[in-house]
């Protein structure tokens, strides 16, 4: 039976994928590739006279990360699958999985899963890249960090049937790397905040 170091670290190499879509994501950003998706998915429409998503959900966003997601995953699946330390890592056996295409509908899965947070910070009156105050930003702050796990376990969980401690692993993970990814794409110049 695998220790739960194992599990827990497991769990972090699934989640590599979205690593990669977000690193691809912040180039296509900063480089102006993929520009001509750059439109907002909303396509400026307003209900009750706020935006339903802002200007900063592209169609850019789920593409790109479904590239930079569905790279890694092949890397995974094809190259560093030969290499025992990391097999011993993978939760199910990664060369018997999908290729490409599961990573690239699991990051664009996972980049889509924030919709649902724009929409209500939206009617919240919280602007796009923008923070809400008091308990309520708390909140959002907490739903910033972990709404692009369900995106990506919804397409994830069916191949790699992950228990009860992959998603808290997971969970945890996210609460505490994706403010540090995030301020780091910041100053990197792939992102324009470091929210």
């Amino acid at each position: 039976m695998r220790s739960r170091f194992v599990e827990f670290a497991g769990t972090l190499y699934l989640l590599l994928p979205l690593l990669g879509g977000a690193i691809f994501h912040g180039l296509c950003m900063k480089r102006g590739w993929l520009v001509a998706l750059a439109r907002p998915i909303d396509g400026g429409k307003t209900w009750r006279g706020r935006p339903l998503f802002g200007r900063t959900k592209t169609y850019r966003g789920p593409i790109a990360v479904a590239i930079g997601a569905a790279l890694t995953w092949e890397l995974q699946r094809s190259v560093l699958h030969g290499w025992a330390p990391l097999e011993a890592l993978e939760l199910r056996d990664y060369a018997a999985l999908p290729g490409w295409w599961l990573g690239a509908l699991a990051g664009a899965a996972a980049e889509l899963a924030e919709l649902p947070n724009s929409f209500v910070k939206r009617r919240a009156g919280v602007q796009s890249s923008g923070t809400a105050r008091g308990l309520p930003s708390v909140l959002f702050y907490a739903w910033d960090q972990i709404d692009l796990l369900l995106g990506f376990w919804l397409v994830m969980a069916w191949a790699v049937h992950p228990n009860a401690l992959h998603v808290l692993a997971s969970v945890s993970l996210a609460l505490a790397l994706h403010p540090l990814i995030t301020i780091a794409g910041y100053l990197l110049h792939m992102r324009p905040t470091a929210r």
